[in-house]
């Protein structure tokens, strides 16, 4: 199981956090495993520390929640608390910890939200700012990616110190753009204004400029949007009639769906189709959707991966198979005894598949 998959299976048993009551319960539900999903073992003490003393000036046995060690020094730091705590109060104590410690890397997280910080700004000081940042119920693949550098296989300091300011800088400047798109400064307005308007830029002329920029932006951000989902829709259109003109039809409508009404005869034939093809396959592969006016058999369930077409609802009846471009040849049939004739076909189209 890849990262990802780890982290949407904690993703999903954050979902129940409500009945999550303590911090201790907050670590054992989410944070052990987000570790673990890294490749630590949580529960090896050379690896992973619980519990790690940081003294603090006159301040003795200051303990740390976790600390993640390689080649016997402390890497990465790591504080919990509770998922209902709000972690803006709570940087500053990871922040003693960090300055007292050798790793280069801290931590926060209440479960939910994680902040990976360094010392991008000033050496062994922890910046205010995480360069890394996600709410594991919504982590975007570009997160992903980056999270894979602290992964125990491809943990380099230098190279996540590389690519940390980078990603520091790029967070704030999209926290940027999004409040200047929103609500955009009165600089923001004023740059604009002077470029399309002759004249002096007086309050008034602000205060028209700044309902006409935002509307521009939101206009702007739709047309975009609007324009990508044309240019993607198209591109797949294409795709599917190049390669799959065994897909179910999107024409087929909640109101085609109604009408179908799948036969014995169908069923039939489907097992006589899943008979062919266990020689190759485990049935629990062979999948079969109806329509109005065939019967489509495909192999995971998938669209891409299918196998034939029964039409036995007309006044003759016919087994279409594919050929290797998945170009579709409709056989009639008078039986569905005779399907069994066309097994080298089903079991050729298998082969294509795996």
């Amino acid at each position: 199981m890849d990262l990802k998959d780890q982290l949407k299976l904690i993703a999903d048993r954050a979902k129940h956090k409500d009945n999550i009551q303590t911090e201790e319960a907050t670590k054992n539900a989410f944070v052990m495993p987000f570790l673990q999903s890294l490749g630590y073992d949580v529960f090896n003490p050379l690896e992973v520390v619980p519990e790690f003393i940081a003294d603090i000036g006159i301040k003795k046995g200051e303990k740390i929640d976790y600390a993640i060690f390689k080649d016997g020094h402390p890497t990465i730091l790591v504080e919990c608390k509770d998922w209902r705590q709000n972690l803006n109060v709570h940087d500053g104590q990871l922040l003693r910890y960090f300055h007292v410690s050798k790793a280069k890397f801290g931590l926060l997280t209440n479960g939910i939200t994680y902040r990976f910080y360094s010392d991008l700004v000033a050496p062994n000081k922890m910046d205010e700012k995480p360069f890394l940042e996600f709410n594991i119920i919504d982590i975007k693949d570009n997160q992903i990616e980056e999270l894979k550098k602290f992964h125990k296989a491809n943990f380099d300091v230098e190279s996540i110190v590389n690519t940390a300011s980078e990603m520091k800088y790029m967070n704030e400047l999209k926290h940027l753009l999004n409040n200047e798109l929103t609500e955009p400064s009165a600089e923001f307005v004023k740059y604009f204004a002077s470029k399309v308007y002759i004249g002096r830029v007086t309050e008034k002329v602000l205060e028209q400029f700044t309902e006409l920029t935002k509307k521009s932006i939101q206009q702007y951000i739709s047309d975009l949007i609007t324009e990508r989902l044309k240019t993607a829709l198209s591109k797949e259109d294409e795709k599917n009639k190049v390669e799959n003109s065994f897909e179910i039809s999107p024409e087929q409508n909640l109101s085609d769906i109604s009408k179908i009404n799948t036969t014995e005869e169908e069923l039939e034939g489907f097992l006589i189709v899943k008979t062919i093809l266990r020689q190759k396959i485990p049935v629990s592969r062979i999948t079969y959707r109806d329509a109005q006016s065939y019967f489509a058999i495909f192999l995971d369930d998938n669209n891409r991966k299918a196998i034939c077409r029964l039409y036995l609802n007309g006044g003759k009846k016919f087994i279409g198979t594919l050929d290797e471009n998945k170009k579709e040849t409709k056989n009639e049939i008078q039986s569905l005894d005779e399907i069994f004739n066309y097994s080298n076909e089903l079991l050729k189209t298998i082969e294509q598949f795996e």
